[in-house]
């Protein structure tokens, strides 16, 4: 909460009239915005643009919320000198929706100079046209301060980025106010993929279940999601959201992003990821930060610039995208994790499903600190983007979860024990896809405390089993426990109920 309570809660309403202002170019097309920006584009051998940023990852050192951190005149000022700047110069400002569903659709409107009309590109080609409401959310980014400073008035719906001059801000500022409005409304926003999957099951009847996937950037979520699961009709799987979508009170689930996807390029392959690779590489895709030599080829195991390379990419060019970005209801939750004492996948009940999301186990990303890279880490949700206290999101998780009767897992997308039995995409698609059916058998382990598959179609499980290849695999496991223990201790207002139930 404000300190001083200098700055009034109306700092948007500040800024200029686009519609009117002499200074603002309002709402442009795709095409017109891609021509301001043109003095910064190495056009690819597909026909997209590519551009290279100062900044490429968010700078999550420089974020602070007037909700969980004590705002002083500093901070306040940066917003009212941000915002005063957008009269005083040439800017390009866009307005997007955020979301389709009924109770959850929010206007996104974003002030940039007319110099960076890149990162507007980028940014407006992630989200659909604006219907003509006013702003629910502002984001003014002013890239060519000398300082960083991202600061957040969440009550407000306004965002200040300035230095930064990375689209991803961008992109966040306004997923992190959808995710918090939705809280307030009695809902949960979560930093997930959503999919939908039609099955035939043992039976031979067809069901269709939806599925969410919480996992931090390169940990999986984006393949996981898109991915076919090489079913063919009547079966299918569809993505209905990539990145950021929220649980409603009445078990569906509202999407965020209409247009576009924001996916990690390094290591795109034909191969692995082929409907990510083939929308990467269609003409209507936008890169940022990847390899493009002076004849536009494109490289994306380059890392030179970052190994947090990007594109923006357009639904219509993925096979296993839906029509629609949300789901009537959610099933099945799969939390991914890369924690090697992990089994591939273990089926948790509620509260162990509040604990795997407290915990949100995985590793540090390039797209989160490019200098701890690779290192084990916790963020609660596996999302960096939550506004108040941490141990109520967990709560609140539980108790979603419990009264729309959800199944939850624990998924294990990278490699078990000290052996590092690695755990391929096939794997982790073919438990996804038996998990849907209904296929698979489970069986409660006393040495690893989780319930287990005893046996998947199509999938040897015993060669996963983690035991067999962890030394000391009873100290390992009880290390791990207590330190889980104490990690949830460290939240005040998370239920009891929770903390005892670490696996």
């Amino acid at each position: 909460m404000s300190e001083t309570g200098t700055e009034p809660p109306t700092a948007a309403r500040r800024l200029p009239d686009p519609e009117r202002a002499a200074n603002i170019q309002y709402n442009l097309s795709l095409t017109e915005l891609r021509e301001l920006a043109g003095d910064d584009e190495r056009a690819t051998e597909y026909g997209s643009p590519a551009y290279v940023s100062e900044y490429r990852s968010r700078s999550a050192d420089r974020t602070k919320n007037a909700i969980d951190h004590a705002f002083d005149d500093d901070d306040h000022a940066i917003v009212r000198d941000a915002i005063g700047e957008v009269s005083n110069r040439e800017m390009v400002c866009v307005d997007r929706l955020v979301g389709r569903h009924p109770d959850a659709t929010y206007c996104c409107r974003l002030y940039v100079p007319t110099e960076f009309a890149r990162i507007a590109l980028t940014w407006a080609k992630l989200f659909e046209p604006t219907d003509g409401r006013d702003p629910d959310f502002t984001t003014v980014q002013l890239p060519d301060r000398e300082d960083v400073a991202i600061r957040i008035l969440p009550d407000e719906g306004t965002t200040v980025v300035v230095g930064s001059d990375y689209t991803g801000e961008a992109k966040k500022s306004f997923l992190r106010l959808f995710m918090y409005r939705v809280k307030t409304q009695g809902g949960l926003g979560l930093h997930a993929g959503s999919k939908r999957v039609t099955v035939r099951d043992d039976a031979d009847e067809q069901r269709t279940v939806g599925q969410l996937f919480l996992g931090l950037s390169a940990t999986g979520k984006s393949t996981l999601t898109s991915h076919g699961c090489w079913l063919e009709e009547p079966e299918s799987a569809e993505m209905t959201q990539d990145d950021v979508c929220a649980i409603l009170p009445d078990g569906s689930v509202a999407g965020s992003e209409g247009k576009g996807l924001y996916i990690k390029t390094i290591g795109l392959t034909a191969d692995e990821q082929p409907a990510l690779y083939d929308a990467a590489t269609a003409d209507s895709a936008v890169l940022e930060n990847v390899a493009v030599d002076e004849d536009g080829a494109v490289d994306f195991d380059d890392d030179s610039y970052t190994s947090n390379g990007r594109a923006v990419v357009q639904r219509e060019e993925l096979s296993s995208a839906a029509d629609d970005i949300d789901l009537d209801r959610v099933d099945q939750i799969f939390f991914i994790t890369r924690n090697p004492l992990m089994p591939p996948v273990a089926k948790l009940d509620g509260a162990q499903a509040a604990v795997a999301f407290m915990l949100g186990e995985s590793i540090e990303t390039s797209a989160g600190d490019p200098e701890r890279a690779g290192e084990s880490i916790r963020v609660v949700g596996t999302n960096p983007f939550i506004i108040g206290p941490e141990g109520e999101e967990g709560n609140t998780f539980q108790q979603l979860v419990d009264s729309l009767d959800v199944d939850c897992f624990v998924l294990n997308t990278g490699y078990v024990g000290d052996e590092s039995v690695d755990i391929g995409v096939y794997e982790s698609v073919t438990i996804l896809t038996e998990i849907a059916r209904g296929s698979v058998e489970w069986t409660a382990d006393e040495r690893l405390g989780m319930t287990i598959p005893e046996t998947v179609p199509g999938i040897d499980v015993d060669q996963f089993y983690v035991p067999d290849h962890v030394d000391e695999f009873e100290d390992a496991i009880d290390e791990l426990r207590t330190d889980r223990r104490e990690y949830l201790a460290s939240f005040p207002t998370l239920d009891e109920e929770i903390v005892d139930a670490v696996y």
